[in-house]
């Protein structure tokens, strides 16, 4: 079926996963400035600094930087293993439940004292961060990561070099897709930065706004049900 006339759900729509990989810039700067200098979005930065840590047998520092990463591993552990076994509560979808979830956690994030131990925030966010990821896989058919960057680089490079060899325009759009999820956690990042310098660690409840409007979207589709495309329906009859 042409992409064109596909029809999608929801949860799988070019704008949803925007406000997704805004929201995961703004975590980023968010944990980065606040929380004690760790990476939330993606574990590569992290795992950079653990190895240069062990690298200088500073074991204590190494050991800091394994709560981040082993918090990411167990939110893809619970998100898999709860997604395998559960697509929908009644008429939610696991996506918009996990979406609910993950407002409370920064509903509570946000009473957390600046005093309070940045590894609990740093668990937290990581968790969550690895648990929206995993099931928030592909935009429209495009697959497309929610909380880090290095995909989309990439994507935006090859399609970028097909569309000037082949000059054929799907390429240009995909690769524009691309760029524009790069631009999106930008300015969730820059905006991450003026709400922390203003706001210290209450700034985390703003993150909450996008995500509530996307909750209610959500939920609304799914109260609805799912949309079919007429050759979809009669495939089925």
């Amino acid at each position: 079926m042409d992409s064109k006339n596909r029809t999608y759900l929801e949860c799988e729509r070019q704008w949803v996963f925007a406000l997704l990989i805004f929201v995961g810039g703004f975590y980023g700067s968010y944990t980065y400035l606040l929380r004690g200098g760790v990476f939330c979005n993606a574990q590569t930065a992290n795992f950079v600094l653990f190895a240069i840590e062990l690298g200088n047998f500073r074991w204590a520092r190494a050991a800091y930087y394994l709560i981040p990463m082993t918090a990411y591993m167990m939110g893809a552990f619970v998100s898999e293993a709860i997604s395998l076994k559960l697509t929908r509560i009644k008429f939610l979808r696991w996506e918009t439940i996990l979406v609910g979830i993950e407002i409370l956690f920064i509903a509570a994030l946000g009473f957390v004292p600046d005093s309070a131990p940045f590894q609990i925030s740093q668990v937290a966010i990581n968790f969550i961060c690895s648990m929206q990821y995993n099931p928030f896989r592909q935009a429209e058919v495009v697959p497309m990561a929610t909380t880090f960057c290095t995909n989309h680089v990439r994507q935006v490079g090859i399609h970028l070099y097909h569309f000037l060899s082949k000059k054929d325009s799907p390429f240009l759009r995909r690769s524009l897709k691309h760029l524009g999820m790069l631009a999106m956690f930008v300015l969730g990042g820059v905006i991450g930065v003026f709400c922390c310098n203003a706001f210290a660690g209450r700034a985390i409840w703003f993150a909450a706004l996008p995500m509530l409007f996307l909750f209610i979207d959500l939920l609304r589709a799914d109260r609805k049900g799912p949309a079919r495309h007429p050759a979809a329906r009669a495939l089925a009859n």
